[in-house]
């Protein structure tokens, strides 16, 4: 069972980076919104910065109310991180090796939310009037980009490649 790779150091150190990029802009913003008092910042008319606790998953999914529930999805998540971390020891392309590093640093910067607070931290809202779209944080846009990643990586970069060996 192999469990570190060629990549697995840049891999590991976009993690890293991603989680700690999400703490520090969630303990920024928390911070923020207590010593203002105030909930929601409106920045344009379609995108608002306002603070939600998601105690679920993406799009409110999942929503845990108990202590069992909030346990269950930290150990999900820190169980999915490791996952990730035995897939990046397999990965021999940078494009893959980044991309699972972002989601691996997504992952990791909202379990440490569920497990300090129980729930996550969300500040992002885009909105068109009163259609309203998930609120997101950095950890789920390093998801978001981690799968784009692995989406170009296969669509794209892969075919070029196989197509070089041709």
């Amino acid at each position: 069972m192999k469990v570190w790779g060629p990549k697995s150091a840049l891999g590991l150190g976009i993690a890293a980076v991603a989680a700690a990029a999400d703490q520090v802009h969630k303990a920024w913003m928390i911070g923020l919104f207590e010593q203002e008092g105030v909930n929601k910042i409106t920045l344009t008319p379609f995108f608002d910065v306002e603070m939600i606790w998601n105690p679920g998953i993406s799009y409110g999914l999942f929503k845990q109310d108990t202590e069992a529930g909030r346990w269950a999805l930290a150990v999900f998540s820190l169980c999915a991180v490791l996952v990730l971390i035995y897939w990046l020891a397999q990965l021999q392309m940078r494009l893959a090796a980044i991309s699972v590093g972002l989601i691996a640093g997504g992952a990791l910067g909202n379990a440490i939310d569920r497990i300090r607070f129980g729930k996550v931290a969300d500040f992002f809202s885009f909105h068109i009037g009163d259609f309203k779209w998930y609120v997101f944080n950095l950890a789920d846009v390093a998801i978001v980009a981690g799968v784009a990643g692995l989406l170009y990586d296969w669509l794209v970069a892969s075919h070029k490649s196989a197509g070089k060996q041709a």
